[in-house]
């Protein structure tokens, strides 16, 4: 008796094959650079259920990129790697206006991810989310690239922009991990989801990233052109107005009397 010949399968599986050893490779490229961040003490982060966000190594001598809001308002960090130790780190640098933030892990040669250029990214080009959301760590997540250019108002009210929309699922403990292309290239940091909703998820795009680090990494800090002067509402004739020029060092008052034109 001639055993039944199996049905073929309904869809194709060479695109699913595709699909699944594309995400297996960016994670098997990004992986071993991802860590998390722990603020305050052991017992805290306990409590905590985990760190306070991720982050991805991106120079061999233990540099990482996180987000700012995770090391808000401290200075030194822990950071777990991915073979399980728990290593010192110190806030090298920081860019509310970014919300991104340097760090250095106390650890020596470490496995590090290669930024990638942001202008190679297309809508519905494959990404993937790698992190550590509520603590349970190396969780991996993939998605489509769901728009270019967004805006986001970092909470200093500085607009970031080419922020990356993408629908890879992100939760709280993902913020500074990596958004990664096929090649596992870091295509953007995680920074933050829209409350309520599916599926939208923003990334500081890498070509924002790579200039953060190299001003923290060249000059100490992020530098921008700062000119000091705000705009004041017409004001009546007759009335004395004192404009002011504001400087990093000192302030300048000026009192002017304005008049009707002759």
């Amino acid at each position: 008796m001639l055993d039944a010949v199996p049905p073929e399968p309904s869809f194709p599986t060479e695109p699913l094959d595709a699909y699944s050893a594309a995400v297996v490779g960016a994670v098997d490229e990004v992986g071993p650079a991802v860590v998390s961040v722990y603020v305050g003490d052991a017992a805290q982060a306990e409590r905590a259920r985990g760190g306070a966000g991720s982050g991805v190594v991106v120079t061999p001598d233990g540099y990482l990129l996180t987000n700012e809001h995770v090391v808000q308002r401290v200075e030194q960090a822990r950071v777990t790697l991915v073979d399980g130790r728990t290593v010192p780190a110190v806030v090298a640098g920081r860019d509310p206006a970014t919300d991104l933030a340097v760090l250095r892990a106390q650890a020596g040669a470490l496995p590090y991810a290669r930024l990638a250029s942001t202008q190679r990214l297309r809508p519905g080009q494959l990404v993937v989310a790698v992190g550590n959301p509520f603590g349970f760590e190396s969780t991996v997540s993939a998605g489509v690239v769901s728009a270019l250019g967004r805006s986001l108002r970092s909470r200093h009210g500085r607009l970031i922009e080419g922020v990356v929309q993408h629908s890879a699922a992100l939760n709280p403990g993902n913020s500074g991990g990596p958004l990664t292309d096929a090649h596992g290239r870091v295509a953007g940091i995680n920074t933050a989801i829209i409350a309520m909703a599916q599926g939208i998820g923003f990334a500081i795009p890498a070509a924002t990233a790579q200039w953060v680090l190299t001003e923290i990494l060249t000059q100490g800090r992020v530098r921008r052109a700062w000119l000091g002067v705000g705009a004041r509402g017409r004001v009546p004739p007759g009335s004395t107005l004192t404009l002011q020029v504001v400087r990093r060092t000192q302030l300048v008052s000026i009192a002017l009397t304005v008049r009707e034109p002759p």
